[in-house]
């Protein structure tokens, strides 16, 4: 059984985005610049947030936060998002979710300029995305792309099954996974409510949980040899620790690891990967690689 180092893969992936941004800026290039909406104060959105803005620096990105009390109104959040669509120094930009109930998430989704969409929710980017054109493909399933290349996992032709429909991960993780110039696998996409839920997955090559439910994912649902890719980040209430929760994946790890090829940890799995896949979104958004 091999660990899949995400922590380490991301720090790597950073430095070498930070040497291509000194490059840039040495031979008289703009530094990319990524701004961030936040609404609110929801605890894990303000992880998320902070450690965007730390990757930033990390690789050498400008970065802006923009914070609003949840009271804004849906027209005042629009017009603050058309603004950052008129900004040309900023190249990319995202709203962090969830926003409160009394704004649209697809309308904000919507009303973001698709070539300013690195988080590659925008429809225009998800269609591209399912046809195979050039796109900002989002951050989670383009991290697990990357984890499966840089670790040589073989995945032309062998049989993946992907858990969770979200629109967020295992749609978008179905498509790439199916198409030739990524994942080239045949793929089964299951859910709560799928028929043979144990078998299917027990015949995967590659399994990919994005289910949303901690320890999901036993060992009785797992191949021999299999790689297993824990998507899953539940808090969980732990006494033991100071801020009185832990992080818990899809995956009942410590009895699934053992019959795995390969499996990513959780914390320190594909976590570190996304935001860092957010990174190189960015750094394609300032070089104008996809849409110039």
């Amino acid at each position: 059984m091999k660990l899949i180092d995400g922590k380490a893969t991301a720090a790597q992936i950073k430095a070498e985005i930070a040497e291509e941004v000194q490059k840039i800026v040495a031979a008289g290039g703009k530094r990319p610049h990524l701004a961030a909406i936040l609404v609110g104060h929801d605890g894990g959105s303000e992880t998320y947030v902070k450690n965007k803005v730390l990757a930033c620096e990390a690789c050498g990105f400008k970065s802006t936060l923009l914070r609003f009390e949840e009271t804004i109104s849906e027209k005042e959040l629009l017009a603050e998002v058309e603004k950052l669509n008129q900004d040309e120094d900023v190249d990319g930009f995202i709203v962090q979710l969830p926003l409160p109930k009394h704004i649209s998430e697809q309308k904000v989704i919507e009303a973001i300029d698709y070539k300013k969409d690195v988080d590659g929710f925008h429809p225009i980017n998800v269609g591209r995305m399912a046809i195979g054109l050039p796109c900002y493909i989002s951050a989670t399933p383009k991290g697990i792309l990357e984890l499966l290349k840089r670790y040589q996992i073989e995945t032309s032709g062998k049989k993946c099954v992907v858990l969770g429909r979200s629109n967020i991960v295992g749609k978008p993780m179905a498509q790439l996974m199916m198409q030739k110039q990524y994942g080239d696998a045949t793929v089964t996409v299951c859910h709560s409510h799928s028929l043979n839920l144990k078998k299917e997955c027990s015949e995967a090559d590659i399994l990919i949980a994005a289910i949303g439910q901690p320890d999901f994912v036993t060992a009785d649902m797992v191949k021999e040899g299999a790689t297993v890719i824990d998507v899953g980040t539940t808090r969980v209430p732990d006494k033991t620790r100071k801020n009185g929760f832990r992080l818990n994946g899809d995956v009942k790890f410590d009895e699934v690891a053992p019959k795995c090829s390969f499996i990513t940890p959780v914390p320190g799995g594909v976590g570190p990967m996304t935001i860092c896949m957010l990174m190189k979104n960015t750094l394609a958004a300032g070089k104008k690689e996809i849409y110039p």
